[in-house]
C-alpha cells in the first residue's frame, strides 16, 4: 500500500459528559467508513475535554465506555479510530490516547509531556513509553498536545541498519487559542525535521474553564506545506491522503537524515 486516507476531526466537546461527546461525534461522522478513509483522528480527551477531574472523571481501562465506543465504531465502520480519554489503570491515572482497529485490538499511548500549567502532573501519571503503530505500510508515532513542544521525545530513533522510524506523526489536542501560532508553527517544524507526515488534531469552541480553542487542525507533508488548513474557528471532517511513495522519493532526494545526530533517550530520575 503506498497510500493512507487520513480524516481530521475537528469538533466542540461537551464538558465532562461522555455519552453526550459519543452521540455527538456520532451524528458528525454520519456514514463515514472504510470507503471513504482508512484513519479517523478525534481530538485529546474527546469525551470529556480537557478535565483535570481525573478522579471522578476517568473510566478504568477495562470498562471504559470510551473505548468501548471506540472499539464499536472501528468495527461498524471498518477502520482506524484514535483520540485520548482519561484512563484509570492499575492504581494511576492517565491521559491515554487510544488506537482502536476494526477487529477488536486496542494499542495505546499514555500522554508523556503533562502540561503543568493545568496541574496536569498532579493529576495524571506520566507515560513511559513511545508507541508507533502501522497501518497499510505506513508507521505511525502518537502524541499528545503538550508532547508537541518536545522536539527530541519525537525525533526519528530509527534502529540499527534502518534510516526511519516512522512516516507521519500524529498529535491529538485540546490546545487553546491564545496559543495557537506555536500550534501551527511546531506541527511545521516536526513534519521538517523528521522528514515525515504529521497530522494535528485539535478542538473548537469553549469549555467550563472559560478556554477558546481555536481549533487550526493540520495535515503537513514533509516539506512543511499543509494540505489540509482550516484557520478558522469551526467543526469540520476532512480527509487527506498520505502518499508514501512522494515521502520516500523525497527522502532520496533531499537525504537530511544522512547527517542527522545519533542519540538514545534515558528514563528521567525517578521515573
Amino acid at each position: 500500500m503506498t497510500q493512507l486516507k487520513t480524516s481530521l476531526v475537528q469538533c466542540d466537546l461537551r464538558w465532562e459528559d461522555p455519552q453526550a461527546n459519543h452521540a455527538q461525534l456520532e451524528r458528525l461522522l454520519g456514514e463515514l467508513d472504510s470507503r471513504d478513509t482508512d484513519l479517523i483522528i478525534l481530538p485529546e480527551m474527546f469525551a470529556t475535554g480537557f478535565t483535570m477531574n481525573s478522579r471522578q472523571m476517568a473510566q478504568p481501562m477495562e470498562e471504559s465506555q470510551s473505548v468501548a465506543w471506540l472499539q464499536t465504531q472501528a468495527k461498524a465502520r471498518n477502520c482506524v479510530i484514535t483520540g485520548s480519554v482519561a484512563i484509570k489503570d492499575d492504581g494511576q491515572y492517565y491521559n491515554r490516547m487510544i488506537w482502536a482497529t476494526p477487529d477488536g485490538q486496542i494499542s495505546y499511548y499514555d500522554k508523556r509531556h503533562l502540561f503543568r500549567m493545568a496541574g496536569e502532573h498532579e493529576r495524571y501519571g506520566m507515560g513511559k513509553n513511545r508507541q508507533i503503530v502501522e497501518l497499510k505500510g505506513f508507521k505511525l508515532l502518537l502524541s499528545v498536545c503538550y508532547d508537541l513542544r518536545f522536539p527530541v521525545w519525537m525525533r526519528q530513533q530509527p534502529a540499527q541498519g534502518e534510516h526511519f522510524e516512522y512516516d507521519a506523526l500524529l498529535c491529538v489536542a485540546n490546545w487553546p487559542a491564545p496559543r495557537r501560532k506555536p500550534w501551527r508553527t511546531l506541527l511545521q517544524a516536526r513534519a521538517v525535521e523528521n522528514l515525515a507526515y504529521v497530522v494535528g488534531v485539535n478542538r473548537v469552541g469553549e469549555d467550563a474553564k472559560g478556554l477558546a480553542y481555536s481549533g487550526d487542525s493540520m495535515l503537513v507533508d514533509f516539506k512543511g506545506e499543509t494540505l489540509i488548513d482550516h484557520p478558522e474557528n469551526a467543526p469540520f471532517i476532512e480527509t487527506g491522503t498520505l502518499d508514501k511513495t512522494e515521502l520516500n522519493a523525497f527522502r532520496e532526494k533531499f537525504p537530511a537524515w544522512q547527517d542527522a545526530d545519533h542519540f538514545s533517550l534515558l528514563p528521567r530520575v525517578g521515573q
